[in-house]
């Protein structure tokens, strides 16, 4: 009972870090401060998915699941848990590149607004 609510909770963190990933720069663009946290996560969430890695959560996760007497899973946390949901037939390479080129994309702009608003920003204080 304990492995599988710790496998529950790890699965829990590591799809709140997918989302961080993914929309964090939606939180800079409110607080640019946050771009600390923010940018090594989306890297490394970009990095993972254009490399065919798996994050080292998912078979911690698996060994957690085993460890309870449950049955572990084949390919990584993405694959498994969203992929599943959104594209049945099973994540691609070619999928996977796109998704860490579409992270990449999103936090991209993202970024390019908040540098704009604080050029924006720094003219306007500027003596004229």
């Amino acid at each position: 009972m304990l492995w599988s609510r710790l496998a529950d909770a790890l699965l829990l963190l590591h799809g709140l870090f997918v989302l961080w990933v993914v929309l964090g720069g939606l939180a800079v663009l409110a607080r640019p401060r946050l771009a600390w946290a923010h940018l090594p996560c989306a890297a490394w969430g970009v990095w993972v998915e254009l490399a065919g890695w798996v994050c080292p959560l998912t078979p911690f996760e698996q060994q957690m699941r085993l460890a309870a007497g449950e049955a572990g899973y084949a390919g990584g946390f993405v694959e498994h848990y969203l992929t599943a949901a959104i594209y049945p037939e099973g994540l691609t390479r070619e999928l996977q590149i796109v998704l860490g080129l579409a992270v990449l994309g999103l936090n991209g702009a993202l970024y390019l607004a908040v540098w704009w608003r604080g050029r924006r920003a720094a003219g306007a204080r500027r003596p004229g």
